[in-house]
Order: C-alpha cells, then sequence, then structure tokens
C-alpha cells in the first residue's frame, strides 16, 4: 500500500473519530491530509522508502492562534500522539512537539514558511526565482483529505505553479546553459583529451535539461533523486529519459563521445520542437543559446526580461 493511501486509512479509521468527538469546536477550521517531505507525499515510495520515516500517520494542519490557540494546539497533539501505535501491521515512530515533524499537528504558516519563506503563499518575483523548485513541490504535492475552512487549499492554489513570466525566464536561462554545455563546451573538451571536463559538460547539460522538460511541462521539478523518475508524468517530453540517463552513465572515448554529442542534438531539437508548438518561440535555429534569448524577449514584465538572462536559474 502506498503511503497516501496508508494514511487516508489511517486518518478515516482513528483521526477522523477522534477530532469529531473531542475537538468539535475546531475541527471546522482544520485542515487534514500529507503533504510536504517524503517519497509518500510524491506517490514514489517503495518497499526501499520503508527504512524510514514510513509510519501510519497524517498531518492536522493548524490556521493562526487567532483561530487555534496554544492551549487547544497542544491538546490536540496530545491527543494526536495517543492514537493507536500500530496499524496494518506497521508501527508510528514517536511524534515532536508542534511544528516539528512531517506528520501530525502543524501549524499552516510555518509549514508554508519553511517550504517557500512566506506563510500565506504571497511570494514576490524575487522569490518565485530563488526558491527551490523542490520545495514548491514539497508545499503543493501529497493530498488533502478534509478542508472545510479552506484556508489551507487555498494557499496551495496560490502557489501551484510559476507564473508564466517567472516560467519563462527560468526557462531561458536552463537553454542557454544546454546549449553552452551541450552544443558548445562539450565538443570542445573532447578536443582537447579533457574528459573529466566534458563529463562535467553533460552533466550540466543534462540538468538543464531535465529543469527545461518540467518547466515546459507545467511541473516543478522534485528533489534530484527523484527528477528521473517524475519524467513518467511528462508525457512526449519524458519520454526523453533513457537518452539522459544514456549520457550520464556511459563515458567519454571517441566512438561514445560522437554517439553522445549526436544524442545531445537530438534532445536540443526535441527541446525546439516544443518551444514551436508552445508559441515560445518563432525562431528557426537548432542553436539553444539563440533560443534561449528568443524565449527571453518573450517575458511581458520589462524588468524581469531585461535582468541578467540567468536571473531564474
Amino acid at each position: 500500500m502506498k503511503g497516501l493511501e496508508l494514511a487516508r486509512q489511517y486518518y478515516e479509521a482513528f483521526g477522523a473519530e477522534m477530532l469529531q468527538q473531542q475537538f468539535p469546536q475546531v475541527l471546522p477550521y482544520l485542515a487534514i491530509g500529507l503533504a510536504g517531505s517524503g517519497s509518500e507525499c510524491y506517490g514514489y515510495d517503495d518497499e526501499t522508502s520503508r527504512d524510514h520515516d514510513f509510519e501510519p500517520a497524517f498531518c492536522i494542519f493548524l490556521p493562526g492562534e487567532d483561530v487555534v490557540d496554544r492551549g487547544t494546539a497542544f491538546r490536540l497533539e496530545r491527543a494526536y500522539a495517543k492514537l493507536p501505535k500500530e496499524f496494518l501491521g506497521l508501527k508510528r515512530s514517536r511524534v515532536d512537539p508542534v511544528g516539528g515533524s512531517r506528520h501530525g499537528v502543524i501549524r499552516m504558516e510555518d509549514f508554508f514558511l519553511e517550504k517557500t519563506g512566506s506563510p500565506d503563499g504571497e511570494l514576490c518575483v524575487e522569490q518565485w526565482l530563488s526558491v527551490p523548485e523542490y520545495a514548491l513541490l514539497e508545499a503543493t504535492n501529497g493530498a488533502v483529505f478534509a478542508d472545510p475552512y479552506g484556508r489551507f487549499t487555498a494557499i496551495r492554489e496560490k502557489l501551484r505553479y510559476f507564473p508564466e513570466d517567472v516560467r519563462r525566464k527560468k526557462l531561458a536561462g536552463h537553454l542557454l546553459l544546454m546549449g553552452q554545455a551541450g552544443q558548445y563546451n562539450y565538443g570542445r573538451c573532447i578536443a582537447r583529451g579533457e574528459t573529466a571536463a566534458a563529463q562535467l559538460a553533460v552533466f550540466e547539460f543534462t540538468q538543464s535539461a531535465l529543469h527545461s522538460i518540467y518547466l515546459l511541462g507545467r511541473r516543478y521539478m522534485p528533489y534530484y533523486k527523484w527528477s528521473f523518475r517524475g519524467l513518467k508524468h511528462l508525457g512526449a517530453l519524458g519520454d526523453l529519459a533513457p537518452k539522459l540517463e544514456y549520457l550520464i552513465s556511459s563515458g567519454n572515448a571517441s566512438g561514445e563521445a560522437e554517439e553522445k554529442a549526436a544524442l545531445m542534438e537530438q534532445i536540443c531539437a526535441c527541446i525546439v520542437r516544443e518551444l514551436q508548438a508552445q508559441g515560445l518561440t518563432q525562431l528557426q535555429s537548432a542553436e539553444l543559446e539563440r533560443q534561449a534569448y528568443a524565449v527571453n524577449d518573450t517575458v511581458a514584465d520589462g524588468d524581469l526580461r531585461n535582468g541578467h538572462i540567468l536571473l531564474g536559474v
């Protein structure tokens, strides 16, 4: 059973009754679900995931102290801690105090502040550009089982995805890095016999290619260890995963180097076709560096458009 379903069943079996019987006065203001860090919040959990932080558990997200005071929060935490310690053969771990755990009682403001730097989901352009994508994803992943007050869900909706200008700025930067690393620097490193530097160029190309694919798919890129797994949800561009895996897992001997250079050009061509399909460029060029500046020119906000092209990287 996946962690999200385990959390839902545990809440329905024990949590819902506890809240209804012991906290009817604040229940209308609580959000119940599972979100944040951990493979189970992405739906990526498997047998390997169960070696740590995998347990029957859920989150009770509280609004501010003007709605749910400290005393009530403390009693909620105590009541949550008294829920059955085992469910479907799985044992719960010790619960930390309010706001200090992935599960249990957590203030909404604390949750979003930790993930995004904003307690209410209001981000300025600079924050949108600088907050890591995996952190934005952790603020919006998982599932909400109940949210009658609606505040938790409303904040998550604000953070659902980048504003379009920010998406384009970030995309332009990663396209530039892809072009420089894969279409220019890789070949020069190989020509000099610098195979270690060549592989660094491959890593740079692959990393920026992953970012570009997620940006074109309008999805936040998860933490690096799940970035390839997440490609399965990104349609045609997600099918580039085997090519990208080959790039970073193969060597740079003469025959391999030629194959890798050709493969990077194929990946670039796929990216350009998607740029054109989305109306992000009309430029007929295989050079990603040129395409990067063409995409940057489509940013509507003048200040953002005129900022350094790598501002969002």
